[in-house]
């Protein structure tokens, strides 16, 4: 069974990359609940996304918030996102949010779980990592808006090039070594720490891309990056 097993990190910049992505939500709804059907369980995690930063900026601007205010109010904008997409799986779904650890304890007769951020001091991405060792889940899949993690931003880097495979140590050569409200990074810092301590798999890929989720999924060849 945990062949079929999985954490899913949701990015925000997926299910809201400027406005909420009805279609997708539709499409990701539909793909969650065939592979179900199949017998396939899962956690999904929420990210905050593009709306997270705006909060967070508006605080920095307005009120001069201290860290951890940031993270609170970057917090609530996964557990929306998670709220709404737990009552769009609600068909398959643990009617309780995991929004804080240990919550929830075990699947039960509920194929999908869904939780959102839960404490100041890191992304959601930590959340997923977390719950992922507490269900002894090895493999985290997690979707965002780019096809691989880089050897630079690509925004920023003309000559950054994609990564297939590369190990937490190097990963963590590559990104800031602590953690700010609104860090965007492909795995956040504290995140990463934790999965390579815990020996955890984190497999990074475009969320829109369902029929590469798909590959994913079932051990078949995906674009993405594999951290291990």
């Amino acid at each position: 069974m945990q062949e079929k097993t999985f954490v899913i990190s949701l990015g925000g910049s997926v299910m809201v990359p400027e406005e909420i992505d009805e279609q997708y939500l539709k499409k990701f709804q539909q793909f969650i609940l065939k592979k179900v059907f199949l017998g396939y369980k899962f956690i999904i995690i929420t990210g905050g996304g593009k709306i997270c930063r705006k909060y967070q900026q508006a605080l920095r601007n307005v009120a001069k918030a201290s860290l951890t205010n940031q993270d609170w109010i970057g917090i609530e904008t996964t557990k929306l996102n998670a709220l709404l997409l737990k009552i769009i799986l609600a068909k398959k779904s643990n009617p309780l949010l995991l929004d804080q650890q240990g919550k929830i304890k075990h699947f039960g007769k509920y194929p999908i779980i869904v939780g959102c951020g839960w404490a100041p001091g890191s992304s959601s991405d930590f959340d997923a990592a977390q719950t992922a060792v507490d269900f002894k889940i090895k493999t985290i899949i997690n979707l965002s808006n780019q096809d691989f993690v880089y050897t630079a931003d690509p925004k920023k880097d003309q000559t950054a090039m994609p990564i297939a495979k590369i190990s937490w140590k190097d990963y963590l050569k590559l990104i800031p070594k602590k953690w700010t409200p609104g860090m965007n990074t492909p795995f956040d810092p504290i995140a990463a720490n934790l999965a390579m301590k815990n020996n955890l798999k984190v497999v990074m890929a475009n969320g829109q891309d369902l029929s590469n989720l798909e590959k994913i999924i079932t051990n078949k060849p995906f674009k993405g990056t594999t951290i291990y």
